[in-house]
């Protein structure tokens, strides 16, 4: 499977939380499907972190070392992505969802999120 980690999830899975089910751990950990996470996940981690909105266990910077060591791949935004944003229509008014939702329909990857809005738009969820 092509993986596409919602940002919530990928905190939950690298720091450990008791709020991703033991299933979708296993799929990600799995190595037989490739797994991404947005360039747009890590900005807006960054910035939920410096405005006060966001705690992790550990330094950013480990989070980000800890996500190669997870064979987990960053995936860039690229100019299609962008267009494919202009044309979502507003289920969805998180600038960082819209992203990666437009990521995933353009890369065809399955999301996974326990975001009920993503399901609006027709994409592959998990």
């Amino acid at each position: 499977m092509l993986l596409l980690l919602d940002t919530h999830i990928l905190i939950w899975f690298l720091e450990g939380n008791k709020l991703l089910s033991k299933s979708r751990r296993q799929i990600i950990s799995n190595p037989q499907n490739d797994v991404f996470v947005s360039i747009a996940s890590l900005w807006e981690t960054a910035i939920k972190i410096s405005v006060g909105k966001l705690t992790l266990k550990q330094p950013l910077a480990n989070v980000i070392k800890q996500i190669i060591v997870q064979d987990i791949e960053i995936l860039p935004i690229m100019p299609e992505h962008t267009l494919q944003v202009s044309t979502l229509p507003f289920h969805h008014r998180d600038p960082f969802d819209r992203l990666i939702i437009a990521q995933a329909q353009i890369e065809n990857l399955m999301i996974i999120s326990d975001d009920s809005n993503f399901g609006s738009y027709g994409i592959k969820l998990l």
